[in-house]
């Protein structure tokens, strides 16, 4: 198979599909892969790296796009990128279509076989290939918050753990997954007061088991999420229904009961996100205010942190690549249902039921097209 690994678009995203240690086991499988040049600088990986590894590099997307039967990237393929799509094309990257029907259309339209990253799944029913970009980016909350939360960002000028003397900050999360209890992780280390909050008891019991008593949790209710953000000083949405657009859990009306300067983090942006008010932001333009309370929500936190990123998702994603060109996309999908779990668009269907449900288009099984 030929494999094609462009640079990224986004902007400043600087995170690549491969790593030169993956390039050199597709290659040693009897796959070519093809690096346009300059993709793997971001994240600290040479092209003569690549070469090293037997990839060959190319010029411009174009002829990457035009000579690959699979394209591996790492964020969702923009307008210019989609344009280059044919039919029968592999995309394996990550797609977050359920709050995007311009990509969705697009996608239909190329006639490519969409597989997301965001919703294969594992025998556990755990997101393997969200997972690592989750760990990243629930550290990077505490990080970037804290950050937003100096006086010359727009903050209450509050210090997380606080000095002796004077009380720590308080920390509210919603969602105690994988992206929360890294966010819980990160913020105890620091000092500060941490909630966390879920509608799910044995996630809770998780989250106490893990980080003892340290770490308070509650139940999820508006009520409840209503009392704590009052009082908080930096909230992170790490909310996530695999594939489904994110539950609005802050509504604008809470913003008022909120002290001024305090900070909103929403990780969830990437599937709408969990806050009334959060719209998509870029590393160039990362905050925004609404009513006094700063807003976070860049939706592709780990490309800042893109060598620990890249090499985190390479490691999760090669497997299931090197399924895809070992057998073929039909044969890997009917063979693995975590993978086929993945397939979002295939020959102009959607093929994933809560995008489906989320744009309101008509919704194929998967089972149905292999």
């Amino acid at each position: 198979m030929k494999i094609g690994v462009p640079k990224e678009t986004k902007v400043h995203e600087y995170r690549v599909g491969l790593v030169p240690a993956g390039v050199h086991e597709l290659v040693a499988a009897g796959h070519s892969v093809a690096i346009e040049k300059g993709a793997g600088l971001g994240a600290g990986i040479s092209d003569a790296d690549f070469q090293k590894a037997g990839a060959v590099l190319l010029d411009t997307a174009e002829e990457l796009f035009s000579g690959a039967d699979m394209i591996v990237k790492v964020k969702e393929p923009l307008a210019a990128e989609r344009a280059m799509l044919r039919p029968g094309q592999i995309l394996f990257t990550y797609l977050h279509l359920a709050p995007d029907p311009e990509q969705t259309h697009d996608l239909i339209k190329s006639g490519s076989v969409c597989i997301a990253y965001e919703t294969v799944t594992a025998p556990d029913n755990s997101l393997p290939l969200l997972t690592p970009m989750s760990e990243v980016a629930g550290r990077m909350a505490i990080q970037v918050g804290a950050a937003c939360l100096e006086k010359e960002s727009g903050g209450r000028g509050v210090l997380l753990g606080g000095v002796p003397g004077v009380p720590p900050a308080n920390v509210v999360i919603l969602g105690a997954g994988v992206a929360g209890s890294n966010a819980a992780l990160t913020a105890l280390g620091t000092g500060a007061n941490v909630t966390i909050v879920d509608r799910s008891i044995p996630a809770l019991r998780r989250a106490t088991e893990r980080f003892g008593t340290a770490l308070r949790t509650a139940f999820s209710t508006p009520a409840e999420i209503e009392r704590l953000v009052a009082d908080a000083d930096l909230v992170v949405g790490a909310v996530l229904i695999a594939g489904a657009a994110t539950p609005k859990l802050v509504t604008k009306p809470m913003l008022k009961k909120m002290q001024p300067g305090a900070v909103l983090v929403d990780i969830a942006i990437d599937q709408g996100g969990c806050f009334e008010t959060s719209h998509p932001t870029t590393h160039a333009d990362p905050t925004f205010v609404v009513d006094g309370i700063v807003h976070y929500c860049v939706a592709n936190m780990p490309g800042a942190v893109a060598r620990t990123s890249t090499f985190a998702l390479a490691n999760a994603t090669l497997p299931f690549a090197l399924a895809l060109a070992n057998k073929g996309w039909k044969d890997a999908l009917t063979q693995d249902p975590h993978l086929l779990a993945g397939l979002n668009v295939h020959s102009g269907k959607i093929t994933y039921r809560a995008v489906a449900e989320a744009l309101g288009l008509p919704y194929t099984p998967p089972q149905t097209v292999l």
